[in-house]
């Protein structure tokens, strides 16, 4: 499995954001089935202030440079809601020209840190 931590901003508007946060209450189905379909197995969002952060994980034959473009090439509903959810957002300052959800590295993994056999409960 591949995990991917990514990042962007909403627009500086409290209503902007909790119409957000509505859609995403209320994803639309062929949404999830379309992102499942690419090979993303879950992802969660979160959300501080206006600052986004969305924890990927997926397949280890997915690649966002191509399943991301083929999951809204390959779904309508998916294409309408980018561009619908674009509306609300903005790209971090840290974003390079061609990312619009920021890549983010990664720099702690606990379970890299762990000895042999896992953790004890």
């Amino acid at each position: 499995m591949k995990v991917y931590g990514l990042t962007l901003n909403l627009k500086d508007d409290p209503q902007i954001i909790e119409k957000y946060k509505h859609y995403h209450r209320h994803p639309w189905p062929e949404t999830i089935t379309g992102l499942l379909e690419v090979g993303i197995v879950d992802m969660k969002i979160f959300l501080l202030g206006r600052r986004m952060f969305m924890f990927l994980t997926a397949s280890d034959e997915f690649d966002p440079a191509v399943d991301f473009p083929r999951y809204i090439a390959a779904n309508p509903r998916a294409a309408e809601w980018d561009v619908l959810m674009r509306t609300f957002q903005e790209k971090v300052p840290e974003a390079g020209a061609d990312e619009w959800w920021a890549a983010m590295e990664q720099v702690f993994d606990m379970q890299q840190h762990l000895p042999a056999g896992g953790a004890k409960r």
